[in-house]
């Protein structure tokens, strides 16, 4: 059956996990003169390594702790820089009070573009160490990705309205980051595009990966070319180019924005681990339903 193998795989890993918490403390991977074996998991513990953070049992327990105070804090964060920015900061010399929506138009700009980093860091992940959690990352990523691309292009139309006199102009940096959201909605229709999820997922990683040749263009587009978009305000290499008053809302709000879309992934993320659990468990009782009533 379709996606049996990809669930029973999960399911395996989860049983796995589940029994090494059963064991007492420093138990595991030990013989009963308490060394440890050759080749067993007390001897891997070791050597800690992100790898054990991929065990979906363990990724459900360290991420129903982080996700609340994560959620919690991301909204109150970006709520108190909204209301910084919006009503309080400064109105631009040029702009005026249209300046003020970069509050929400760059941070869901990087995050567009840090999200599809991480969606391809996932997707390099799964293509080389074939397991399924980093298929289901690379999954749930692409919808929270898409849609705060679709904020930055939407506030992005009506920052330009204003300014250039159109909603819309085939900018270098509106273009690519028209592609970017493309890219995103690719991903989310290939994976599941095939009755077998490994293929979907294999196909979707290495769209994934192709499309990160868009990630500098996005970046340096207004460098390369004379485009209508504004160059960056603010660089690693050099100071701010806006007032500290403008500047210190707007790093805030990238704060919440993050701290959102942290929690809105490892959610959705959580919600595939267990959806697969459950698909588990009623593959493995109707096989044996099956087998009950064989004569």
């Amino acid at each position: 059956m379709a996606g049996y193998d990809g669930a029973v795989e999960t399911s395996a890993l989860s049983d796995q996990d589940t029994h090494q918490n059963a064991l007492p403390e420093g138990a595991a991977g030990k013989n009963p003169s308490g060394r440890a074996m050759p080749g067993s998991g007390g001897e891997m513990r070791a050597k800690p390594n992100l790898h054990r953070f991929a065990n979906p049992g363990r990724f459900l327990r360290i991420a129903g702790k982080i996700v609340p105070p994560v959620a919690v804090a991301g909204i109150l964060i970006t709520a108190f820089a909204l209301v910084w920015g919006l009503f309080y900061a400064p109105a631009d010399w040029q702009q005026g009070d249209t300046v003020r929506i970069m509050y929400i138009h760059v941070p869901a700009a990087w995050l567009g573009s840090m999200g599809y980093a991480s969606l391809a860091a996932a997707s390099a992940a799964s293509l080389i160490w074939r397991h399924p959690l980093a298929d289901l990352a690379a999954t749930e990523i692409s919808p929270v990705g898409a849609m705060f691309t679709a904020i930055c292009l939407a506030t992005g139309s009506l920052w330009g309205k204003p300014m250039w006199g159109a909603w819309w102009v085939w900018d270098a940096r509106l273009t690519s980051v028209l592609v970017l959201f493309f890219l995103y909605l690719g991903h989310i229709a290939l994976v599941r595009a095939f009755d077998d999820p490994q293929r979907g997922y294999r196909a979707g990683a290495i769209l994934a990966l192709v499309g990160v040749v868009n990630l500098p263009i996005i970046k340096f587009s207004v460098d390369w070319w004379n485009t209508l978009h504004q160059t960056a305000s603010i660089s690693l290499t050099g100071a701010p180019t806006m007032s500290t008053e403008m500047l210190w809302p707007l790093l805030w709000s990238a704060i919440g924005f993050t701290l959102i879309f942290i929690a809105l992934v490892l959610t959705r993320i959580r919600a595939a681990v267990m959806e697969r659990r459950i698909r588990a468990l009623l593959l493995a009782n109707a096989a044996r339903a099956e087998q009950g009533n064989i004569p």
